[in-house]
């Protein structure tokens, strides 16, 4: 089976993507052929520089090959180095309406939010759908906010087929229904477009200040706190099994001990979980040189598997040369 799936270089990795996405990338790697790529084509809809797209684009392999992303198991690559996805975007945007691109759930979002949209965006879910029906992906593990353009894939590659023959693998959804948005230090849903992150790799002093401005309620030391309502037990309770989290329930119920208390318990989890993945992101850092062999040999693993498929693609179009 064939697993495909891609992280935007928007900003810094943190423990919502850790826990939500990267965590179920390293299962797989193990349990299947794995593909993963990092989504620098869809980082443009959101531009700021190409300083920062620069940096965000080698921090972003920096932190998965830290965090155990083995290139011996996994073909590794960065987006825009196959462009055959830009082109089958091309061929693919025949195969769906404005209609459909209009219902996008994610592009209804940010325009109600304020946010100017370019073509790319509007156009976005069609290059998602090229990123899965280049490479022939047999299940693609999204997150409940991209289900919608799973399903666009779905109605591209059905069309496609129907119009021109069978050409396209119609990919299957693996959506942990079960897996609850990771909140951030404002209690909604931990995201860099709201600036409320708990960074994987930022400095100690940099996550320590994102902890401690975690909401709480005024409940006095000895009051007993509730886990349930509690942002600092959510996300304290991701890193337990369920007997640690029984303990910790216990030591919130009881009263007698603070917020800020509970705060430093957090900062020593976090440290303490990731401090071998920052000591392997350091050296790698160090030897970019490492790093740029490893995307390059990705970079032609996956260039191999899109020539074919954009051949094939070509022909059943009757594009030149034939």
């Amino acid at each position: 089976m064939k697993i495909l799936t891609g992280v935007q270089p928007s900003g810094k990795l943190h423990l919502g993507n850790y826990f939500s996405a990267i965590r179920k990338i390293l299962h797989y790697q193990n349990k299947a052929e794995l593909m993963l790529f990092i989504a620098n084509l869809h980082a443009l809809t959101t531009f700021s520089s190409k300083e920062n797209l620069k940096e965000n684009t080698i921090s972003a392999a920096l932190d998965l090959l830290a965090l155990g992303v083995d290139p011996d198991k996994t073909i590794f690559w960065i987006q825009s180095d196959v462009p055959e996805v830009t082109e089958l975007t091309w061929y693919l945007s025949q195969s769906i309406t404005v209609s459909q691109l209009q219902l996008a759930h994610s592009f209804k979002d940010k325009v109600a939010k304020g946010f100017v949209p370019g073509a790319g965006l509007f156009t976005y879910p069609v290059l998602m759908a090229s990123d899965i029906l280049l490479y022939s992906a047999d299940k693609v593990p999204v997150g409940k906010d991209q289900k919608q353009h799973l399903e666009f894939a779905r109605d591209i590659a059905e069309r496609f087929n129907s119009n021109f023959g069978e050409t396209l693998t119609v990919p299957e959804p693996d959506i942990d229904e079960n897996t609850a948005a990771i909140p951030g230090v404002d209690g909604a849903k931990m995201s860099k477009s709201y600036k409320n992150t708990i960074d994987l790799f930022g400095t100690e002093k940099e996550i320590k200040k994102a902890i401690m401005s975690i909401v709480s309620d005024s409940k006095e030391i000895s009051e007993p706190k509730d886990p349930d309502t509690s942002i600092i037990f959510q996300i304290h309770s991701l890193f337990l099994n369920e007997e640690e989290k029984q303990i910790l329930k216990t030591r919130y119920t009881s009263g007698g001990v603070g917020y800020g208390d509970l705060k430093k318990s957090l900062l020593d989890q976090v440290m303490t979980h990731f401090e071998p993945f920052r000591k392997k992101r350091e050296e790698l850092s160090n030897d970019l040189s490492y790093v740029n062999e490893i995307l390059a040999k990705g970079k032609t693993k996956a260039s191999s598997i899109a020539r074919k498929k954009i051949e094939e693609v070509r022909k059943a179009l009757g594009i030149y040369p034939f």
